[in-house]
This record gives C-alpha cells, structure tokens and sequence, in this order.
C-alpha cells in the first residue's frame, strides 16, 4: 500500500545508489511480517528506475519456484532480455553446453551469470526473494555458498535477498567472503511505532474501501473510530500478515462489517480467527519445515521437540536456552528450535531469554481444532504437568542448606554482591523453578495420568526441601511468592480431592 514501509523503502533505495563496498542485503523477518511485499514494492520501484537486471520469488508451494537449480537459468533469461550485451555472451554459451540448467550451481553461476556480466560490464540489481522457501539440503545455502565464491568478480552487481532467518540461511551470511559486504535488516527490529504507524494506516484504508464496496451493509460514520483501530493495531502486535488476515474477515458475507468489528474487538484473549483466514497454514508449513530438518522422524524426536516448544511457550517467564536445557534435561536445545528463528525469538546468546513474537502461535499450537498435526500439538495439561516435575526434580538435586556459602551471621540486606553470588550458586533456571512451580501446579487437572507422581514429589517437597527453598526465595527477594505458592497448592489439592488431605497435613506439619 502506498505510503507504508516508507523507511524501509528508503533504506533499500540508498543501499542501491551507494557506491560503497556492501553489494549484498539481506532483509529478514519473521513469518508473517511483510518481507515478499516488500521485495515486490523494491522490484517494481527499481524495474521502474531501470536498475533492475532480474529477479526470481521463491515459494515452496510450487515445483519451479523451490528447485535451486532454476532460479540461475531465470535470473539469466531475464537479464538476456533486458541487456542485449550480456544476451550475446549468453547465447554464445548455451550454443556450446545446451544443457547448462543440468549442470551443478557453481557451474552455472559462474558460465550464465558471472561471465556475462564480467564481459558486458553492466551494472544492475538481481532480487531473490524467500530463499529459505527452496529445498536445500546444505548445511550453509548453497545459493550464498555459490553468491560468495563469484560475488567478487562481479562488482557492478548488487544482490538483495530476503528470507526467514532459518539456520542455514544464516549460516551462508558468516561466510567470510559475504559478511563484510553484506548489509542486514531484520523487520524485528524495526522501529515498533513506524510498524504500527503503516499497520493503522493499512486498517484505517482497507476498512473504508470495503464500506464502500459493501452497499448492503454500510458502516456508520464513527466506526470504525480511532479507537478500534488502535485495539486492532495492538491484536496485530507488528505483524501485516495479523492485519491482512482479520481485513479478510470483514469481506465475509455473512456478516456486516459492523458485527465483524465488534466481534473481532470483543476476542480480547483469543486469535483463532486469524486461523480460519490462512495464518495457520503458514505455521503449520514452518513446523513441517522444522520436522523436516531434523536428522530423524521418530516419535522421540518428535516428542522431544513438543516438550522444548511446550516449555518455551508455557514457562511463565521466558528462559534462555540454557536454562531450558538444564530444566527439562535436554542437551543442544538450540538443534530443537534451530528452525523456527522465523516464529521465535532465539538470540545468539544462549543466556538471552527465548521468546514468542505473536500470541496466535502458541494459540494456534495449543488449540487441536486448528493445529491438526498431532506431532506439533501442544497439549498444556501435559506439559504443564512436565515443567512442574522437572522443577521438583531440579529443586531436589540443587536445593541445600545455605547454598550462596555464606557467613552464619550474615543478612541478606547486608551481603556485598548479593545478586552475583544469587547468579553463581543459584542461576536462572533453579530461581525459576522456586519462584513458579506451582503456577504450572495450578494448570494440573485432576484427570491427568501423573496425579500420584505429582503428589509424590510435592509430599518430597515439603518433607524435605522447604527450608532450602525459602532461603533461595529470601536471597532473591522473592519470598511474597512462597506466600502465593502455599496458596496455589491449596487451591490446587480443593480442586483435586483425591490428594487433598494428604498433601494438606504434609504441608501444614512442615511450615
């Protein structure tokens, strides 16, 4: 839409007119934040300008749009029909080797693209949009590994290519012939309130041209007013493709504009109309991906993957993925997630929080009506009754007497460095584990198979490791959640009268 991703935009026109050494940039984002629009809008501004050689818009859902080794043999056949001196070079090598779309990628590169261009001299932009939405089988891209091994023999070419931020699209970025020319964009990181600001402008537009279309029903005057469209632009939470899906909905013809308004407002708490548009089979054709790129396709990798994205999505605050390693006792917990950096945020560093962008994937995850591939559904029930054992389990091998070493006498208002000596001796994940076991306790039902697991190590607990746990709420200054906790598993033993009296009287015998 005109008058969005005005900064974007901008930014890409300057890396195109700058003669500086950065022939190379790479826009990622998430699913669903808007990178193949943004390709298209920069082709057809630069087709426009006459600096567009050729470009090539990847997409798995097609055949010829996700082999490798069709997009060199497109890019030249544009690039012959816009240059007639590179068409000549060109047509001299396909008289000699006819079948050149068979040969190996390097081999391509380097005889239809970089030879033409080295001999005709041109200068020009070649696009790739969605390079992670072809089937690639190499540990690094193998259209980066070819792009940084000839990159430099055709420096009058510059190179804009988008992708979700998958593993081995990353992985060809860090090649040491592409980094230092290579400029990076990630839309995450884009200014939020420029997002939200074309996200407002993009409702505000949309909506008022289906008023007009839609003469059956029309809109009152006031609606949809400023602050429904601010409430929408909170839902979309920065991602268009949010947007785009919910102003699907208002097209429907079974209902005004206005009851679609205010019923999509009204879902305070749920995003499972945005799954009904589309937005689920783009999650679901990220995780399939994921799956895919896994080594083995077993019931045990599979679970094992469910039990990190469970805990990820479920964990009431978000933990590094060293912590998740240790509390659910799976070494590498990055190889689990490698593949969804397009859905999560999984920073570099493995003691950075991992988090989720947008509520609609963990709903969607969490929802069996919408995610209906059984090995990615995220049944909470369960996996609450999993972070509550493996936190009983950690809160048993790590919880001792006087665990920071300190001095008999000393207080902890009076201790120097305290939080360093809570970081060392205690850590994320065992603070973790004593600060909100019991809110993955609450989540418990009384119907779950583990019911006797959970009592017994709840009665372990309390037996043995209440004056260890206070002493680490009381060192971390969070002894109110003790209080809350007691509360918690009161609650919980009311709901589940089958262990009431027995986890009650350990409880009280021990406080």
């Amino acid at each position: 839409m005109r008058g969005t991703r005005t900064d974007v935009l901008l930014q890409l026109e300057h890396w195109l007119g700058d003669e500086q050494d950065n022939r190379v940039f790479w826009l990622n984002g998430l699913a669903g934040t808007g990178k193949s629009t943004i390709a298209q809008t920069f082709a057809d501004i630069s087709f426009a300008d006459g600096k567009l050689g050729a470009s090539f818009f990847c997409s798995r859902d097609f055949e010829d749009r996700s082999n490798l080794r069709v997009i060199f043999p497109t890019l030249a056949f544009q690039l012959a029909y816009r240059y007639s001196l590179y068409r000549e070079r060109l047509v001299k090598v396909l008289r000699a080797s006819p079948d050149i779309g068979r040969e190996s990628l390097c081999s391509q590169m380097e005889r239809i693209i970089v030879r033409p261009l080295k001999a005709a001299r041109i200068r020009t932009l070649i696009i790739i949009d969605a390079l992670d939405e072809c089937k690639d089988e190499e540990p690094a891209s193998a259209i980066l590994s070819v792009l940084a091994r000839y990159v430099d023999e055709i420096p009058n070419v510059k190179f804009f290519i988008t992708s979700r931020p998958e593993p081995r699209i990353r992985s060809g970025f860090r090649l040491e012939s592409l980094r230092p020319i290579t400029e990076v964009l990630r839309l995450q990181d884009v200014q939020r309130s420029l997002v939200d600001s074309d996200i407002e402008l993009f409702f505000r537009t949309r909506l008022t041209d289906i008023a007009k279309i839609r003469s059956d029903y029309d809109l009152p005057q006031d609606r949809p007013s400023p602050s429904d469209i601010r409430i929408l632009c909170e839902k979309a939470a920065g991602f268009f493709i949010y947007a785009s899906t919910v102003v699907k909905l208002f097209t429907s013809r079974s209902h005004t504009p206005t009851e679609q308004l205010d019923w999509i407002i009204s879902l305070a708490q749920s995003t499972a109309h945005e799954g009904w548009s589309g937005i689920d089979l783009l999650y679901t054709q990220v995780l399939e991906q994921a799956v895919d790129n896994m080594d083995r396709d077993t019931k045990e990798v599979h679970s094992r993957f469910r039990a990190v994205v469970g805990a990820v999505l479920l964990v009431v605050n978000p933990l590094s993925a060293k912590a998740l390693s240790d509390l659910l006792r799976v070494p590498n917990i990055s190889t689990a997630l490698c593949s969804l950096h397009s859905l999560l945020l999984i920073p570099e560093d493995t003691e950075d929080p991992i988090q989720v962008f947008h509520k609609s994937f963990p709903d969607f995850l969490t929802d069996p009506a919408r995610c209906k591939d059984k090995r990615f559904l995220v049944e909470p029930a369960v996996h609450h009754a999993k972070i509550l054992l493996s936190c009983l389990n950690l809160m048993e091998e790590r919880l001792k007497k006087n665990i920071c070493n300190l001095d008999s006498c000393a207080a902890p208002g009076g201790v120097e460095d305290l939080s360093a000596l809570c970081k060392a001796h205690i850590g994320e994940v065992l603070k973790y584990a004593c600060c909100f076991w019991t809110k993955h306790l609450l989540r418990i039902p009384a119907s779950s198979p583990c019911i006797k697991e959970v009592e017994k190590g709840i009665n372990q607990f309390f037996t043995t490791y209440l004056p260890y746990w206070i002493e680490v709420l009381a060192l971390t200054g969070n002894l109110d959640a003790g209080v809350y906790a007691i509360n918690d598993v009161e609650q919980w033993c009311a709901l589940v009268s089958a262990v009431q009296n027995c986890l009650l009287r350990s409880i009280l015998t021990h406080i």
